[in-house]
């Protein structure tokens, strides 16, 4: 049976992009719609393959609680909820609020660009240079209501190098994130990976 996946964005989309190109070769999963809390440019991704997209904005509604609600109702419009299907935070630059992780868990994953549970948070790349690591990488992890603090599902390391910046870092982390994560999808939609 395939996996409906529902990815949620902010930016560039290039993990969308990763997942709808696997996609086409691997029949385990299927992308059903990309959402987006701004108007994001890797929105055109999933419109160049006919996924179906859309802009929920917080800024449209009264409160995160509403503006969640909203993004959960959408969600569920595309047949994926808690128990099926499967939601990929594949660049979403917003803390999903407690009761959205708890409507969809354990079906919410997402991508971080360090080894968890090392540099949690926004500025993970920053961190990993300011600490002067030598090994970072990239974790597929689930969400839960913790900031990154979910169960690890998959890990890949790559070395620092000396002269690395945030961006040159960085790019080197999505690059390994773009491989990663449609394994991960594949491997949870075959039942190799079971999410807890």
């Amino acid at each position: 049976m395939t996996l409906n996946v529902v990815v949620l964005l902010s930016g560039t989309g290039s993990n969308l992009l990763a997942l709808l190109q696997a996609a086409q070769t691997d029949s385990s999963y299927r992308v059903v719609a990309a959402l987006a809390d701004r108007p994001a440019a890797g929105l055109q991704h999933a419109a160049a393959h006919g996924v179906p997209t859309a802009v929920i904005a917080p800024a449209d509604y009264p409160d995160r609680a509403a503006w969640a609600a909203a993004l959960a109702a959408k969600i569920e419009s595309y047949g994926v909820n808690g128990s099926t299907g499967l939601i990929v935070s594949a660049g979403l630059m917003r803390i999903l609020p407690p009761a959205f992780v708890a409507q969809f868990s354990p079906r919410l994953i997402n991508t971080h660009p360090s080894l968890l549970p090392l540099y949690p948070g926004a500025d993970a790349v920053a961190q990993t240079l300011a600490a002067g690591a030598h090994t970072t990488g990239v974790t597929v992890h689930q969400i839960d209501a913790g900031v990154d603090t979910g169960p690890v599902l998959a890990q890949r390391a790559i070395q620092v190098h000396s002269e690395d910046t945030v961006q040159t870092l960085h790019e080197r982390i999505k690059e390994q994130e773009r491989q990663l994560l449609p394994q991960v999808v594949h491997e949870i939609s075959t039942g190799a990976l079971p999410l807890v």
